[in-house]
């Protein structure tokens, strides 16, 4: 019996390895590119082993740019992915959790359609209601701005629902303990609530930076200037229709500087990213 566990664990370690390498290796092969001459690229001839134009790519990558269709460098535009996706996750976690809050502890009349209304606008992402979205943003002189990035992705019913369904779950003895003791509606909020909430902000903030962080479409329709493209944005137009004009190496250490913000808030936040997805007791 002892046999086949130790057997069966490492199956499963061999599996994970597997794992890890099929989704490690084009990241590993995307990093030797960006170290290698563009000519060899081009060719076919490219190593498995990195290349001596390390620090010749990235600092022309960050600091100076390319000479595809989009000329900025990719210091500018993984600001503006920053700003951009650190406003949709505060903006979205704020504004959700104050109508969750709304929405359960206080009564007034339509509470609960008003929480349906907020509900069916799942069914209404960006995507489908893009060219109104995009009228309303180019109306109120949004476009080229990291208003116009942010702003139409702010609101978020997900987190509306998952911020309701946790407060509904803080007991009632907790409300009257802060009345007694004098607590208005606010400080209610601000000293119970939110520390409670600590976990389920962590973990929607990861998955809301990510989401903003990898935003396309909107980032393409928004910006018409160079210097305020975000960096997925960027990456498309550096690659241009001859293979022979497109500078791999640079696009290449692009790819690999964006994944960096990404891994880095997952793995600072990582604790509180899965207790805030798998705590049920607070």
């Amino acid at each position: 019996m002892v046999e086949n566990e130790g057997i069966r664990r490492y199956v499963a370690h061999a599996i994970l390895w597997i794992g890890i390498a099929v989704v490690a290796f084009p990241v590993y092969l995307a990093f030797v590119a960006s170290t290698q001459d563009n000519a060899l690229i081009a060719n076919g001839q490219m190593s498995l082993l990195p290349g001596g134009h390390f620090l010749e790519t990235y600092y022309r990558t960050i600091f100076v740019g390319t000479s595809g269709t989009t000329r900025e460098p990719v210091g500018m535009m993984l600001f503006n992915s920053f700003i951009m996706a650190m406003s949709i996750a505060l903006g979205k976690i704020a504004i959700s959790i104050l109508s969750a809050y709304a929405i359960v502890f206080f009564r007034f009349p339509f509470r609960m359609t008003v929480f349906w209304i907020i509900f069916i606008t799942l069914m209404l992402p960006v995507e489908v209601r893009i060219y109104p979205t995009y009228k309303i943003a180019a109306d109120l002189s949004l476009l080229d701005s990291y208003s116009g990035l942010a702003l139409p992705l702010i609101a978020s019913a997900t987190a509306t629902l998952l911020f309701r369904q946790f407060f509904m779950t803080v007991p009632d003895e907790l409300l009257e303990a802060s009345r007694i003791d004098g607590a208005g509606p606010f400080r209610f909020f601000k000293d119970t609530l939110l520390p409670l909430s600590r976990t389920n902000m962590a973990a929607l903030f990861v998955i809301l930076f990510i989401y903003g962080w990898n935003q396309y479409l909107w980032p393409l329709l928004i910006t018409t200037r160079d210097d305020m493209q975000t960096i997925q944005v960027g990456i498309r137009k550096m690659i241009v229709t001859s293979d022979a004009l497109t500078e791999w190496p640079i696009v290449m250490a692009t790819a690999i500087l964006a994944m960096l913000p990404p891994v880095f808030v997952v793995i600072v936040m990582q604790k509180l990213f899965v207790r805030g997805l798998v705590e049920t007791e607070k």
